[in-house]
């Protein structure tokens, strides 16, 4: 009996049950890899292997994190519960800990698709403040039902293998030893949940894994979402503040490479032109005919008549990048030249403070500026951040107010709400700022009953419904061709970020963020193709020069229109703790403190790492990150987000 004393047999099948957790997350990066190997592009089972190898270490983490209470549990000299009341504790709290994040990564499962990152603390974002949770959460759970299946399916192997080895019950002769040995479980416990926790390092020198740490040993970047897992990113980040302030770079430095404060006064403004400002819901450029004219993709199909056409009249940017990830992300980096990082600015403690954008200086020339979204006001935390940004008036699903015309699951049909904003517009007096956020293509893909088979279904399910989005704009600018604002006006058309992709050129690893950019303006010298690196950063100084703002402001980007000598330049974060930079010459991998990589701008796959063969352009790019990096979390803590001479 001494064995029982000892709690041999105990600890034995504590270790058999973590084991079966790691043996569980094994598995949960083969499902991830099944669902999601267009994206992540594991080329074969060594390739898999290898990656996973990589991850236990995260995996190891992530289990040492999620069931922290059960190992104590299972380890603390409990024998006045009685056997089977541990027992059945100690079960419970293994799968309600195990289910929560089990749960996670089927989601992320689905989701990576549409973010093309693993979830992170802040994944309640998109549907925190809508009203109608329940109904979003029953419509996920029927159009994955395969998933769900496979999730119970997963947990119902899970329990019987869990039930294989059990503890017998058996009398505990002698309490010294019983509590001795307790006491040693606890602090060999305690020092391997530290160690998992940590990464399986116990070395002060060391810090505990972060997700940066997953690019370690890839020869492509994008295997780092291969090599984490779900819940660790959203434990790692989980109420979590990214910013960190930085004294690498001096003053001088930030000032005269970087640039941060823009001045475009050259430019004569007689008449004060009106913007409008077209956010389209998950328009990915791949969709956009005018946008891939000479890209040579086999059996290309655009789905963008209308938008083609006008495209023709219009100056557009077939290399322009999304800095933005989800649609609340889109309006700080579209309308202020902000991008979202591993935490979005959005999510952050920071959001609130004053923001200098491209709102704030058409308020200060007497603009009159309204945000239009079919969503029930308040959706998506767009209402808050209008305010927070100085909309002068916010127009929505409320102001609508004709739930006939409501989708049942967003909002407002796109083609009805761009008829009810053009009636908004044609009130207004000028000049005017307007920016219009369309929702018809988002997920879960439905259009109006009436146009069903009048749209061509393409390839993927949001096919039809961007054709849908394209002919509500196409009657949009019918109505307002004999409104008599509509000559004096500049139109911009972006996205908030990219979604399905079908053709290959568009699974690369840095297309997860191209985006359609256009201007429009009737009869005007806005025509063309401009080749050049643009991104959203771009927009908000393009804005200033248009509307003729003739003071220095805050901004990254650069404007598009007289701001070609300026060198160009866009950054996103690119997953795994990492960011993704380019320039005219390279495409850098930063890891928030150095490169750690480098490909030519035609390896869009990230395949061929030249850092071995450092240059001085290389160089130039990979200070220029750090100095944008820098830049960006210092002004963003010191509330510096808003340019003052002083």
């Amino acid at each position: 009996m001494v064995c029982n004393d000892l709690r041999l047999k105990e600890y034995s099948v504590l270790i058999y049950r973590i084991l079966l957790a790691h043996i569980a997350y094994v598995f949960l990066r083969v499902l991830f890899v099944i669902f999601n190997n267009d994206i992540v592009q594991v080329s074969d089972l060594g390739n898999f292997l290898s990656l996973n190898i990589l991850g236990l270490r995260f995996d190891s983490s992530a289990i040492a994190y999620s069931n922290l209470f059960f190992i104590f549990f299972s380890v603390l000299p409990l024998s006045f519960l009685g056997f089977k009341n541990h027992q059945f504790y100690s079960t419970l709290l293994y799968f309600i800990s195990n289910s929560i994040f089990l749960i996670l990564n089927f989601i992320d499962f689905a989701y990576y698709r549409f973010n093309l990152n693993r979830m992170m603390g802040n994944f309640l974002e998109s549907i925190s403040k809508e009203n109608n949770k329940l109904k979003l959460i029953f419509h996920f759970l029927f159009q994955y039902l395969n998933l769900v299946m496979l999730f119970f399916l997963f947990l119902f192997i899970w329990i019987g293998l869990y039930k294989l080895i059990k503890v017998k019950e058996e009398k505990i002769e002698n309490n010294k030893i019983y509590y001795l040995s307790s006491i040693f479980g606890i602090l060999i416990s305690s020092a391997l949940i530290v160690m998992m926790a940590r990464g399986g390092d116990f070395r002060k020198s060391t810090r505990p894994i972060t997700l940066i740490d997953a690019m370690d040993n890839l020869s492509k970047p994008v295997h780092s979402d291969v090599v984490l897992n779900t819940s660790f990113t959203i434990i790692r980040t989980w109420g979590k503040n990214s910013f960190k302030k930085s004294t690498r770079f001096n003053d001088f430095e930030v000032a005269s490479q970087l640039k941060p404060i823009k001045n475009y006064n050259e430019r004569e403004v007689i008449k004060k032109p009106n913007i409008v400002i077209f956010i389209i819901e998950s328009m990915g450029r791949e969709y956009w005919g005018e946008l891939n004219k000479n890209r040579n993709i086999k059996n290309f199909k655009s789905f963008t008549p209308f938008l083609d056409s006008l495209s023709k009249h219009s100056l557009i940017f077939p290399n322009a990048f999304a800095t933005s990830r989800k649609s609340i992300h889109a309006m700080p980096s579209v309308l202020a030249g902000v991008p979202s990082f591993e935490i979005a600015y959005t999510s952050s403690y920071y959001s609130r403070q004053k923001l200098e954008s491209l709102v704030s200086i058409s308020n200060a020339l007497g603009y009159d500026t309204s945000f239009l979204h079919g969503a029930k006001n308040g959706s998506m935390g767009f209402q808050g951040f209008a305010n927070t940004l100085g909309y002068g008036n916010y127009y929505g699903r409320d102001e609508f107010n004709n739930d006939e015309e409501y989708d049942g699951f967003w909002g407002i049909w796109d083609e009805p709400f761009l008829q009810f904003s053009k009636s908004i517009l044609d009130n207004k007096n000028e000049p005017f700022l307007a920016t219009i956020f369309t929702l018809s293509s988002h997920e879960p893909y439905i259009i109006p009953d009436k146009f069903k088979g009048i749209f061509d279904n393409g390839y993927l399910p949001i096919h039809k419904c961007v054709g849908y989005t394209d002919y509500s704009i196409r009657q949009f600018f019918k109505s307002i061709e004999k409104s008599s604002w509509f000559e004096n006006t500049v139109f911009i058309f972006t996205s908030d970020h990219t979604n399905q992709s079908y053709y290959k050129h568009y699974q690369t690893t840095v297309n997860r963020f191209a985006t359609p950019l256009l201007i429009y303006k009737k009869n005007s010298d806005f025509k063309g193709v401009d080749n050049s690196l643009a991104s959203h950063l771009d927009i908000y100084p393009t804005v200033a020069e248009l509307v003729g703002y003739k003071k220095p402001f805050r901004s990254w980007g650069r404007s598009l229109l007289s701001g070609k000598n300026e060198p160009p330049f866009t950054i996103n974060y690119f997953g795994g703790g990492a960011y993704l930079s380019m320039d005219e010459n390279f495409i850098c991998i930063y890891d928030g403190n150095k490169a750690i990589g480098f490909y030519n701008l035609s390896d869009l796959n990230l395949e061929e790492n030249l850092i071995q063969n450092k240059n001085q352009n290389m160089l130039r790019l990979e200070k220029k990150t750090g100095l944008f990096l820098q830049d960006y979390f210092n002004r963003i803590i010191d509330n510096k987000m808003y340019y003052n001479p002083k």
